[in-house]
């Protein structure tokens, strides 16, 4: 597998994240990964080449930091990126917050759980309002300096707040944001249009989360009568709010033009959305999949072996202007 260089941190990773936001995540009262599925997962994933792994410490209510600190532990830690995350989540030991006390804690309690001595990129959860952020970017910055840390990333906020905490790491000198985590897809786009934008312009790289719009961009919905029908078992037919998350007109739109291309080059819906995202140029993209089975994982991964012509990317890009 070719890597990819995760913007300005050095890292070289595989074009697509494995995120493992599943293990242990119940939905309507179903676990979707097991700890045995989980190691499945990641044994494929290693067969395939692929090191960047996304987790956090609220993940499967810390379940799955721990099962992938089980599989480390029988590799060279050395050959993987593990990025995992700190506040919004139900595990925290002290209160919910961004807090030195609590920053602190909950990132020993990760290394704990995933059996290492580092994490190579913590991203903030959210932004903690109630906390001024130069407090959390100078835990941070030490936590860097004693080598816990290597690379400091942030996932949901407003433009604002981005720009905010960069321009604090800057004038206090602290380890400023160099990744990003937004929810961004070909069917997601407005809401963090602004957010993007700040990330071409410091040159921060972007790791969507979602980028199939939970399962809405593989093409396994259809509208019947007006309603949206949904395979047993989907996430559309688990969750009640799915509809409301995720599909519109404008959103049909785009899709119908991504099965137009994927028809054209052979490849799946969710290949061609996936493929989309990594051939952004404006900042290095590197998409976040789930996968319930090594089957998904395969399908997802083979996006890397995709080729889009610049016509049919901007057909996509521009589906959701019609």
């Amino acid at each position: 597998m070719e890597y990819v260089r995760l913007g300005t941190t050095g890292l070289e990773v595989s074009p697509i994240c494995f995120g493992t936001w599943r293990f242990n995540k119940e939905s309507g009262g179903v676990v979707e990964t097991g700890r045995e599925e989980a190691h499945e997962l990641l044994d494929a994933l290693e067969e395939r080449g692929a090191n960047f792994i996304d987790t956090a410490n609220g993940y499967g209510g810390g379940e799955s930091e721990k099962w992938i600190g089980e599989w480390l532990a029988e590799r060279d830690r050395e050959d993987y990126v593990v990025a995992s995350k700190c506040f919004w989540s139900d595990v925290s030991r002290f209160q919910e917050n961004l807090s030195r006390k609590n920053v602190r804690a909950e990132v020993e309690g990760s290394l704990e759980k995933l059996q290492t001595d580092y994490l190579d990129i913590l991203y903030l959860h959210r932004f903690d309002d109630d906390t001024p952020i130069e407090r959390t970017l100078r835990t941070v910055d030490d936590l860097v300096s004693e080598g816990k840390v290597h690379y400091v990333g942030i996932s949901t906020c407003d433009a604002w707040k981005l720009t905010k905490g960069l321009w604090q790491a800057d004038v206090n000198n602290y380890e400023a944001f160099t990744v990003t985590q937004p929810n961004y897809s070909a069917v997601h786009r407005d809401p963090v249009a602004e957010y993007l934008d700040v990330c071409a312009d410091q040159d921060l790289a972007v790791c969507p989360y979602s980028p199939l719009a939970g399962g809405f961009l593989t093409g396994k919905y259809e509208r019947v009568d007006g309603e949206v029908e949904a395979p047993d078992g989907s996430r559309g037919d688990l969750s009640e709010h799915f509809t409301d998350w995720y599909i519109d007109e404008e959103r049909w739109a785009v899709l119908d033009e991504i099965r137009d291309v994927a028809e054209e080059v052979d490849a799946t819906p969710a290949q061609v959305s996936l493929r989309w995202l990594m051939d952004h140029d404006r900042f290095t993209c590197v998409p976040i999949i789930g996968a319930r089975t090594v089957e998904q994982l395969d399908e997802n991964y083979d996006a890397i072996d995709v080729s889009l012509s610049d016509d049919q990317w901007e057909r996509i890009d521009e589906a959701a202007e019609a």
